[in-house]
């Protein structure tokens, strides 16, 4: 008796349905148990390229698949903006291993690739032992770690990429850079990308912060997309013996020397008043709307910290609240703040400020007690001890000028300054010491510390004109204002960025 027609294709049914379901079942089993990877005994649909161990990636341009590979939690986009990518990074790959920076042998760490596009383009150019580290781990190129925190021993690489401007994105650069000395090998390359090097000011801030290694090229390479700004590539060989030169450094007495590039922004900065103003309080004021700020002449990116002295500071708001806080352009930079006020009527507004740091003394010298006055304007009474501009004196000095007097600690500024910040910080400075700026100044000099200073804001007091009695000059102050701008030239002159505080 022959079988029914619908028996028959019921079992046809049966078998394809089967069929499938073990293709499936195998499918899962390399994507989820074998990590993606796929062999000549799996039933395999596609292919990669040699030791790339991933599932579901086609090579072709027209690609679209995703793939999930290891656990799960990750997934590697093979659209066409991804192997736009790919492509991007093999042809920069290309090149450095074209210069002998990168070989087949090199163990290479791409640092911060969230989806491991210059890792899969290290493998398909025939450099095999690479892996890439990202905030969140995409098995099997990236795995868990970060540029400022690697989680790899000391010399472990041969070469080290850094692309599409992360580098400029990160919050702690210096940690960043420490690591790459860190993980580098002795001779090793460390190549990095970034749009943050546009002026001579930022290149060689890098090139300082980046102090393990020393640079060999540089060149101007386009990003992978349109949208993307243009990116300097720059090659950095690790070496124990690297030896940063800045052309066209000056001499301040043998201290230290301030660089060619912090001149030129000196040659950039707004002129100074050369004519003593016959209304100094208006005009010094109105000065500030024509300052030309550091950073808005440079780039401060690369730079191990941000910090701001207001020395002579009086109250909160008298320039760090008003200010500081609200006009300085600082470039999204958190900066520390400190301030240095001797007058104690001031000090306990401080309290509440936990982002400003007190230093309750007087900038001076050198470490001794000081006779702390408080000036009296013509036809003014202070009535409040601390109210008034305060000067200070040394305790053996004779004569008074009226004014109220206490007795405070002064500090060797100079030498505070040269113990809390180094060359790799960045540091602006608004001085405002009712005359006492002719004794910190040349100090400033003598020890060398001006040089860790990036800007200053310098309030330079002399006999002015007063508001109070037209034709009479303040008996306050011994200087002139031709001394003043004797002052504020030969700071310039030395490559010191000054500007005219009032």
């Amino acid at each position: 008796m022959e079988a029914k027609p619908s028996s028959v294709k019921n079992l046809l049914v049966r078998v394809f349905l089967f069929g499938v379901l073990v293709l499936v079942v195998r499918f899962a089993y390399v994507v989820t148990i074998r990590g993606g990877s796929c062999d000549s005994g799996d039933f395999c649909f596609f292919s990669s390229p040699e030791n790339v161990n991933l599932a579901g990636i086609q090579l072709g341009s027209s690609s679209a698949a995703v793939s999930v590979a290891g656990d799960g939690t990750s997934s590697l986009w093979t659209s066409k903006e991804w192997r736009k990518s790919v492509h991007f990074y093999s042809s920069v790959f290309q090149d450095l291993l074209s210069h002998g920076f990168l070989t087949p042998k090199s163990k290479v760490l791409c640092v911060d690739t969230v989806l491991g596009q210059e890792v899969f383009a290290l493998k398909e150019i025939g450099v095999k032992n690479a892996i890439g580290i990202a905030k969140k781990a995409s098995p099997p190129l990236v795995r868990y770690g970060q540029g400022f925190k690697q989680p790899f021993g000391d010399n472990s690489f041969d070469f080290i990429f850094s692309g599409a401007g992360v580098i400029d994105r990160s919050a702690r650069v210096s940690d960043f850079a420490a690591e790459i000395g860190r993980t580098l090998k002795p001779e090793g390359f460390f190549v990095v990308h970034t749009a943050s090097t546009k002026d001579v000011y930022s290149f060689n801030s890098f090139l300082r912060l980046f102090n393990c290694c020393g640079l060999v090229t540089s060149r101007h390479v386009d990003g992978f997309e349109s949208t993307m700004p243009p990116m300097r590539e720059l090659v950095l060989k690790k070496s124990f013996h690297t030896e940063i030169l800045y052309p066209g450094e000056k001499s301040l007495g043998g201290k230290c020397s301030v660089p060619g590039y912090k001149q030129e922004l000196v040659r950039k900065a707004e002129p100074l008043i050369a004519k003593e103003p016959l209304k100094p309080w208006i005009t010094l004021k109105r000065n500030i709307q024509n300052v030309k700020y550091l950073p808005s002449m440079a780039d401060i990116s690369f730079k191990q910290r941000y910090i701001y002295i207001d020395v002579g500071a009086r109250s909160y708001g008298s320039s760090i609240g008003s200010w500081f806080k609200k006009q300085y352009p600082k470039q999204n930079k958190t900066f520390e703040v400190y301030a240095i006020e001797a007058d104690k009527t001031f000090h306990e507004q401080y309290s509440t400020k936990k982002a400003v740091t007190l230093l309750p003394y007087a900038a001076w010298v050198r470490n001794e007690t000081l006779f702390f006055e408080i000036n009296k304007d013509p036809g003014k009474e202070v009535v409040d001890v601390g109210r008034g501009m305060g000067r200070i004196r040394p305790v053996q000095a004779e004569g008074s000028s009226g004014g109220d007097v206490d007795k405070i600690q002064g500090f060797d500024f100079a030498d505070w300054l040269k113990n809390m910040v180094s060359e790799d910080d960045f540091v602006v400075m608004k001085m405002d010491v009712e005359g006492t700026e002719f004794d910190l100044i040349p100090r400033l000099f003598e020890t060398g510390a001006i040089c860790l200073v990036d800007e200053i804001f310098l309030e330079c007091h002399y006999n002015r004109w007063q508001k109070c009695c037209p034709g009479e000059r303040s008996s306050k102050y011994e200087k002139t204002y031709d001394q003043c701008l004797e002052l504020f030239h030969s700071l310039r002159e030395s490559g010191v960025l000054v500007h005219q505080w009032w």
